[in-house]
């Protein structure tokens, strides 16, 4: 079992910046792709970035390319998400999620992570 835990999300003019938090706790030595995702009112949800754990790379979804930043901790129990030039479509609900076992390579859809936190709010006024 992966238990995971964001903070970090408020409330924002357009143009500010943000960085979320997700602490990782349990069975964490097999996880290998990290991701943040974020989720809309009436909207599907949807992938942001994501973070190979062992190799580092990271993939971003288009919108939010040159904006955000996935990282990790050096102990890789903390996972972050830098949010520069937010916007009023950034608004969501987001998620931390773990996949076990294999490496992102792409931003992989929710379906291929088995583990989430239970979100943080982020709202950008304009």
């Amino acid at each position: 079992q992966v238990h995971l835990v964001e903070s970090g999300g408020s409330s924002v003019q357009a143009g500010g910046s943000l960085r979320l938090s997700c602490a990782l706790s349990g069975f964490t030595a097999g996880t290998k792709c990290m991701g943040w995702f974020r989720q809309a009112p009436g909207q599907e949800r949807e992938g942001v970035a994501t973070l190979s754990t062992d190799t580092g790379n990271d993939y971003y979804a288009r919108s939010v390319l040159g904006r955000f930043t996935i990282s990790q901790n050096s102990d890789k129990n903390t996972v972050y998400l830098q949010m520069n030039s937010l916007k009023s479509g950034d608004t969501a609900m987001y998620f931390c999620a773990a996949r076990i076992g294999s490496s992102c390579f792409y931003v992989r859809p929710r379906g291929d992570f088995g583990y989430w936190g239970q979100g943080t709010q982020v709202t950008v006024s304009s």
